[in-house]
């Protein structure tokens, strides 16, 4: 189960995000970047996070440390931003932190290179759990001490946003055509042969469990908190096996940065052809 630690102040908002998580000190004396209940895209961004966090660590991607976080809206008192604090009072109780990596810069293509193997690993991961939120628009990669880390994993799953179109939606493909390492040639088949073994339903269950119930009750169409998780478990599963043929690697959209030199303007490092 994810270390449960208690906010002993918050710090600052991040301004980055849209659903403004924040800077906040626990009692272990660990600082985290935390998401709150209270935020506007609601509880299941924050099952998300766990479940899709924590199955990539166990896949071997960098992820930083999940934790549950008990607030105290009072902790909040002397903050002067307004939306800061009805967002505070609104999220008491158990919210989620992810370890603060501090001095690490956000993912530019540009200045860091990755090889096809972990770009690879990266954009399967990705369609796996449908993030549409991975593109060059938005990485939500960080470079930290030479390494990639992922972060921000609230926007996945679409699925459970609607369960009863649950089996439809996870069957879809995957565009990874403006994913942010799509450039690098990513290896989509390799990463396929190595991972896709890995996520059984024991393992899947496992990582669901980790989901507090108080995130999970009362979801409409479900009587228990066991039952939303084991359709999480049964959407990946079925998922899991066949996504790599599903994967769509084109050139990116029109729209992308004209200036950046380490975009490719083709053919395309996968495709037949490219030197």
């Amino acid at each position: 189960m994810l270390k449960e630690v208690v906010a002993t102040r918050y710090v600052t908002p991040l301004r980055e995000g849209g659903s403004l998580p924040g800077i906040v000190e626990a009692d272990d004396l660990g600082t985290y970047v935390m998401k709150f209940t209270g935020a506007g895209q609601g509880r299941k961004t924050l099952v998300a996070e766990v479940v899709c966090g924590q199955l990539a660590r166990r896949l071997g991607l960098r992820v930083p440390e999940l934790v549950t976080i008990q607030l105290d809206p009072v902790i909040g008192l002397a903050e002067p931003d307004q939306e800061v604090q009805e967002l505070l009072k609104a999220s008491g109780g158990l919210n989620l932190g992810m370890d603060y990596l501090p001095g690490s810069l956000g993912f530019d293509p540009l200045a860091y290179e990755v090889d096809p193997r972990e770009a690879g690993k990266v954009v399967w991961f990705d369609a796996l759990i449908n993030n549409v939120d991975r593109s060059w628009r938005n990485p939500n990669m960080l470079v930290w001490h030479g390494d990639l880390w992922l972060i921000d994993h609230g926007a996945t799953m679409i699925w459970h946003h609607n369960w009863p179109g649950v089996a439809a939606s996870a069957a879809k493909p995957y565009d990874a055509s403006d994913h942010a390492l799509a450039p690098f040639g990513p290896d989509v088949a390799a990463a396929a042969a190595e991972l896709a073994s890995q996520v059984t339903e024991d393992l899947l269950t496992e990582i669901a469990a980790e989901a507090p119930d108080e995130w999970l009750v009362d979801e409409p169409g479900f009587e228990t908190a066991d039952a939303v998780r084991r359709a999480y478990v049964e959407a990946l599963l079925s998922r899991a096996a066949t996504i790599h043929s599903r994967i769509t690697l084109g050139p990116p959209s029109k729209d992308r940065p004209s200036q950046a030199p380490g975009w490719l303007a083709g053919p395309w490092p996968h495709q037949e052809g490219a030197k």
